[in-house]
This record gives C-alpha cells, structure tokens and sequence, in this order.
C-alpha cells in the first residue's frame, strides 16, 4: 500500500510556489537595480536645482 499525503501540506506547498512565481514576475516586471535607484534620484535633484535656479527674486 502506498503512504498517505498529507493534502494540507501539499496544498500549502503549491500556494507557496505560485506566489514565489508570482513575486518572481513582479520583480522582473517592476524592479530596478540600486544604479537605476541612484540615477533617478540625480536626475530628479538636478530638474529640482533647475528650476529653483530659474526663480526669480521677489
């Protein structure tokens, strides 16, 4: 006779591995590495230098 399953285990089992798929996905469709992090954030701090440098004194 063969062992008996445990269908909690394999239920939760399955449940985990669709949501690592799940984050795989996001992380690859949404993630960015720390050097594009990085290079936003420059961009964004010098258009901000820009316009206050365009200011005009009251």
């Amino acid at each position: 006779m063969s062992e008996p399953v445990n269908l909690n285990k394999h239920r939760k089992a399955k449940a985990r591995a669709e949501d690592k798929a799940r984050a795989d996905a996001n992380a690859v469709k949404f993630g960015r590495t720390k050097g594009e992090k990085a290079r936003d954030k420059a961009e964004s701090a010098r258009a901000v230098r820009e316009l206050d440098g365009h200011k005009r004194e009251p």
